[in-house]
């Protein structure tokens, strides 16, 4: 998972991300990557609108966004 995250930093992909709370809530995200640590890493939260610090061992799944561009004739 951490490689996964590096790789997104590096690359400056959006993620959907489904994440486990403390409380055990779950819920899923769109995520811009700022920084990765050893066990933690912080993002821009879209669901926030905020910065926020996340767990890696409480993400559930990780998915790159892909926007596709539509050619118009």
């Amino acid at each position: 998972m951490r490689n996964q995250l590096v790789s997104s930093v590096e690359h400056s992909e959006h993620l959907d991300m489904m994440y486990m709370a403390a409380g055990g809530s779950i819920s899923k995200r769109r995520i811009s990557l700022q920084q990765v640590g050893e066990v933690s890493f912080r993002a821009y939260c879209h669901l926030r609108k905020s910065k926020r610090t996340f767990t890696i061992d409480n993400v559930l799944a990780l998915v790159p966004v892909h926007k596709k561009e539509r050619m118009v004739i």
